[in-house]
């Protein structure tokens, strides 16, 4: 029963984003607010609602363990399964943009401080305020570079309504909130039914269904042969989750951490990190890159459960 009900909760919670991220988007083309604002702010976070929803809500719980590891977890889910997804269904990438230049780094500081951070064995309110900072630095960086993410123009063509955009607002925030909690709720007792840690269930079960916006929105851009969205996409979903989400979740309650019990996770997503930036430094955006990516995932996977 726990597992429905968490596979319902997540559906909840992914569509409420969904639903909070065009809305939103309605009412900015509506009073004129730059499409490239929007992309650089709105839709740079919007993959992000769904691990920022369930970390926050983990940590008001007092559940640390969840909310770091759906940190963790998706970094190394939207690295290893969403890029190699990517370069394995695409038939060719060659990014118009440096990335190893202009955004590698960006693939690697967040973990480096977060790493950082927790050698004390907790983030708290000062850290979390750090990452906050660190994610306007990153947003600055967007805007400056130029790099910015598609929105959907084609919802500025349809008949702005305040009701409804209103209600559809109200219809995600709900979905969000109670779909993160319940999620929380269901993962805890998941965890105790069979006997495992709430640091596995948050590095695997729940980080892949927070993942699932960024492989959504990452296949399509590769199949769209976008391959600088798909790839800024998981990098731009990497800062988002180091920064905003830890960075709130330790604001609103002091998070635990464990390096050392939890080395080769926190490792392995610190390797991957380094394994994105010598892709993007040799521009090996290639099918056999995609199959390395997935080995490594299966090898995580093993090795942790």
């Amino acid at each position: 029963m726990d597992i429905f009900i968490f596979i319902v909760a997540m559906t909840a919670l992914i569509y409420g984003a969904d639903f909070i991220i065009e809305q939103s988007e309605k009412i900015a083309l509506h009073y004129n607010i730059s499409p490239f604002v929007i992309g650089a702010t709105l839709i740079a976070l919007g993959t992000s609602l769904p691990e920022m929803a369930v970390s926050i809500s983990a940590a008001t719980k007092g559940r640390a363990d969840i909310a770091v590891a759906n940190v963790i977890g998706s970094t190394i889910f939207n690295i290893a399964l969403v890029l190699g997804a990517v370069f394995l269904i695409s038939k060719k990438i060659q990014p118009d943009r440096d990335l190893f230049a202009k955004d590698s780094a960006w693939a690697l500081f967040p973990i480096l401080v977060f790493i950082l951070m927790g050698i004390d064995g907790k983030l708290n309110f000062v850290d979390g305020l750090l990452f906050v900072i660190l994610m306007v630095g990153y947003l600055m960086f967007l805007i400056n570079s130029n790099q910015v993410e598609d929105i959907n123009t084609e919802l500025k063509k349809e008949r702005f309504a305040w009701g409804k955009s209103s209600i559809m607002l109200l219809i995600g925030f709900t979905l969000t909130i109670f779909g993160a909690d319940f999620a929380i709720d269901s993962a805890g007792n998941i965890a105790r039914e069979f006997g495992i840690s709430e640091w596995v269930i948050g590095l695997f079960l729940v980080a892949f269904g927070t993942s699932l916006p960024e492989l959504t929105i990452s296949v399509k851009s590769a199949l769209n042969n976008n391959a600088d969205l798909a790839i800024g996409n998981i990098i731009g979903s990497n800062v988002a989750n180091f920064t905003m989400v830890l960075g709130i979740s330790s604001m609103v309650n002091p998070l635990n951490v464990d390096l050392s019990g939890n080395f080769f996770d926190i490792a392995a997503a610190f390797i991957l990190s380094l394994m994105l930036v010598f892709i993007t430094a040799n521009k090996l955006y290639t099918k056999s890159a995609g199959i390395v990516l997935m080995v490594v995932l299966g090898l995580v996977i093993q090795n942790s459960l």
